[in-house]
């Protein structure tokens, strides 16, 4: 079967409750089932009807396993990207193929609903330029040598600013379209 695996997009809904693991040395793990529901539209009878469901077992490692850990809950609808897995399993009396993702990006689905993002921090970042401290003055998620945005009321260009967002005030005229 495939032993690289192919970039696929995913929504559907975490199945199993998200485990946390961590190897050896580690490295975190995030693992939890989706079950990705196919609908089509029978012309005549008029009405959609479900033709299918395709389940994936996805897995996520590192930060995003951690934020996938905390975020996620059984029956949450979601949208994955990741790599494609398709693995040949025989078990003595069974065989079969297993459909895996190891996932690069997650996130809920927002036309299902609405959700709050609290940016993590970067502790856990990859690679050795970052050790999760950061100078003075930078934000850890800017780009590197670029200093943090002064919160509003403090931008010293401007002079004071009001509270909305970038300095914007938020009490805009409700006759003028966006």
């Amino acid at each position: 079967m495939s032993d690289r695996g192919d970039t696929i997009t995913i929504t559907g809904n975490v199945a199993t409750p998200p485990e946390r693991k961590r190897t050896s040395t580690g490295v975190a793990i995030t693992t939890f089932r989706v079950a990705s529901g196919q609908r089509k539209y029978d012309r005549a009878a008029g009405a959609w009807s479900d033709a299918g469901t395709n389940w994936y077992t996805v897995s996520v490692f590192r930060t995003l396993a951690d934020h996938a850990y905390e975020s996620l809950q059984k029956g949450d609808r979601v949208i994955l990207t990741g790599r494609l897995r398709l693995r040949d399993w025989d078990n003595g009396t069974r065989r079969g193929t297993a459909i895996e993702i190891d996932a690069d990006a997650i996130g809920h689905d927002l036309l299902w609903g609405t959700t709050t993002f609290v940016k993590g921090s970067q502790t856990s970042s990859v690679g050795p330029a970052h050790d999760g401290s950061s100078d003075a003055g930078e934000d850890a998620w800017a780009a590197p040598g670029v200093e943090a945005a002064p919160p509003a009321g403090e931008r010293e260009d401007m002079g004071p600013t009001p509270a909305g967002v970038g300095g914007v005030s938020t009490n805009a005229d409700p006759d003028v379209p966006f």
